[in-house]
């Protein structure tokens, strides 16, 4: 048997295949646990039937898929549809405000010095820890009619007199906006934090107009991070339902939303599990887009 030297030690093929498959045996066993079985029988259930009392009848048909496009008993109705559309923009203007706070902000705490950064970092971590449900409660009292935020949009004639930010798609947006903006805020200063600000100083040094200094010396190098941020943000944005449904006041729909009925209200688990796949169909389509277009800059640079 061949005999290999690895890390300084003598050992064999066998041995290190071995070795390897010991050790990441616990994290298979996590993943098909809680990841891969679970799925499994959400597939499964997504193609079986709703029986008229709410059980569940194992028998297959893709009728969950088509009433998912629209295609029902009274004909094609464009509300999932419409839904999902709503969901798709909700989460990319909250991905998009919370790139554009993140970045300067992450930007400010990497900048700190270093017996202070860690305390600026802990400000921004330290909302994410407390439960969604107790900060939508308390933007629930922070935006009703009486307060700060409420006078000041009446004042401006932004809302009519005597009404409130919430319920409505404002507070929705601000709720989900505080919610994942420390998710996009921790990659971003990751990046930022290990920046090579001699690549900034030479796009200087070269004459670089501001755009070209940010572009080529500082944009580049922060992709990475801030990709992570749009994907932590993105993903579950589209599928909260917590938010909207507590500052939407039930009536801003989002698919989280949908979805959490059909499992809950309805009791009509099929259809719930479709809902999943479709939410999940269309993410995993962002991200291989996305893996796709860094593929190509990175073929396009070499």
């Amino acid at each position: 048997m061949t005999t290999l030297i690895y890390q300084g030690e003598v050992t064999t093929r066998g041995r290190l295949l071995l070795r390897g498959s010991a050790q990441a045996c616990l994290a298979v066993a996590w993943l098909m646990v809680f990841l891969i079985l679970p799925s499994l029988v959400l597939a499964r259930l997504a193609f079986a039937e709703r029986g008229p009392y709410g059980e569940i009848l194992w028998q297959w048909t893709f009728g969950n898929f088509a009433r998912l496009a629209g295609f029902g008993i009274l004909g094609w109705s464009p509300n999932y549809v419409l839904i999902l559309l709503r969901s798709l923009w909700v989460g990319a203007v909250t991905t998009a405000l919370s790139l554009l706070l993140a970045y300067p902000t992450a930007f400010f705490i990497a900048t700190r010095p270093p017996q202070s950064r860690y305390l600026w970092l802990a400000l921004a971590i330290i909302p994410s820890c407390t439960n969604m449900v107790i900060r939508a409660f308390a933007w629930m009292m922070l935006l009703s009619q009486g307060m700060a935020p409420a006078r000041l949009m009446q004042w401006l004639g932004l809302i009519p007199e005597g009404t409130a930010l919430y319920p409505g798609p404002m507070a929705v947006y601000i709720g989900m906006l505080s919610s994942f903006l420390p998710f996009a805020i921790l990659p971003l200063y990751t990046s930022i934090e290990r920046l090579n600000w001699s690549v900034v100083e030479a796009a200087q040094d070269l004459y670089g107009s501001r755009w070209r200094v940010f572009y080529h010396g500082v944009l580049c190098q922060t992709w990475p991070g801030l990709k992570a941020a749009l994907i932590l943000t993105f993903i579950p944005a589209i599928g909260v339902f917590v938010v909207p449904d507590l500052l939407g006041g039930s009536k801003y729909m989002l698919m989280g939303n949908v979805i959490q009925q059909q499992f809950s209200a309805s009791r009509d688990w099929p259809f719930g599990a479709a809902l999943c796949f479709g939410l999940m169909a269309l993410t995993l389509a962002g991200l291989f887009a996305l893996d796709r277009g860094n593929g190509g800059e990175a073929r396009a640079e070499l």
